[in-house]
């Protein structure tokens, strides 16, 4: 591998303390870079890259029907390399400086509603097995803290404090917060720790398998996603819509942004914000109640 891309990518991991996968995308996008800059212009040394040949490869990936979603991605990968490459003084100029990212219309994530949720929730009710108990409070601590799916598989008994009714979360580069416990979900909370004993286990984490071993992101995606299928018909069924129907709920509720944004741990409000179409038809409502000159309040 080039050794600029593998520098950078170890920076990636040891400083910036990126995630594997993030680590391994950067990657494949900078290999693929490599290759059409060997394939289409014969250059081997990337320092020698200028904006028409970045302009050049946009071009190549349109063709190719890559998604604008997905360029400005491999853009930004490609970006934040030739950023490396000035930080460390091996070039003056970012080639992608230039480069504007190309529109994508947004897609509206469409969160799960109370009714499907409460739905879901009481089915699991139904039974008081381990796997049960577990799923449940899986689907309760998405719903009721907006995690991620990765900052649920870290977290660690004593990330708990059941006295303080209080949990740490692991973010996006190690960032802590601390997040709430609902009384209703301290108390699936304390079945579960109860029954956890039956299964001895060497991994110091609060979620598990049957087997004793940390319970991992595929599995976590599944159990989301099977329950869920069974009483929604929307097209995404997936963790990361239980943390828009957190945030979604709570901000129909009067939530203020910046708490909001605290408790799903983003580093800006602009990240947050996306959350707000979905409470638009809420805060219509309470507008159109509230405001002297609405005709509903004639």
């Amino acid at each position: 591998m080039n050794v600029l891309i593998a520098s950078f990518l170890e920076y990636l991991a040891l400083e910036k303390q990126y995630a594997k996968h993030t680590v391994t995308a950067y990657k494949t996008d900078l290999l693929s870079f490599k290759d059409f800059c060997e394939t289409e212009y014969d250059i081997e040394n990337l320092l020698e890259v200028h904006y028409p040949i970045v302009r050049s490869w946009v071009v190549y990936l349109v063709d190719l029907n890559i998604s604008n979603r997905s360029i400005n991605r491999k853009a930004t990968s490609l970006k934040s390399f030739y950023k490396f490459l000035q930080k460390i003084g091996h070039i003056e100029a970012n080639p992608l400086a230039k480069f504007k990212a190309l529109k994508v219309e947004k897609k509206v994530q469409v969160p799960f509603s109370k009714k499907e949720i409460n739905k879901v929730i009481d089915a699991i009710d139904l039974d008081s097995d381990f796997i049960s108990i577990r799923n449940k409070l899986i689907v309760e601590f998405f719903y009721s803290m907006g995690l991620r799916r990765i900052e649920l598989v870290r977290i660690k008994e004593s990330d708990i404090s059941l006295s303080n009714k209080t949990i740490k979360i692991l973010g996006k580069r190690n960032k802590e917060r601390f997040v709430p416990i609902l009384d209703s979900v301290l108390e699936t909370l304390r079945k579960y720790l109860e029954l956890k004993k039956q299964y001895p286990t060497l991994e110091n984490v609060l979620f598990i398998t049957e087997r004793g071993n940390k319970i991992y992101e595929t599995l976590v995606y599944r159990i989301i996603n099977t329950y869920f299928s069974q009483v929604s018909s929307k097209v995404k069924k997936s963790p990361h819509i239980l943390r828009h129907s957190f945030a979604t709920d709570l901000l129909n509720a009067g939530a203020d942004l910046n708490s909001v944004k605290e408790l799903l741990g983003h580093s800006s409000l602009a990240s947050t914000q996306v959350y707000i179409h979905n409470s638009l038809d809420a805060i219509k409502k309470v507008y159109n109640q509230a405001h002297p000159r609405s005709k509903k309040k004639e």
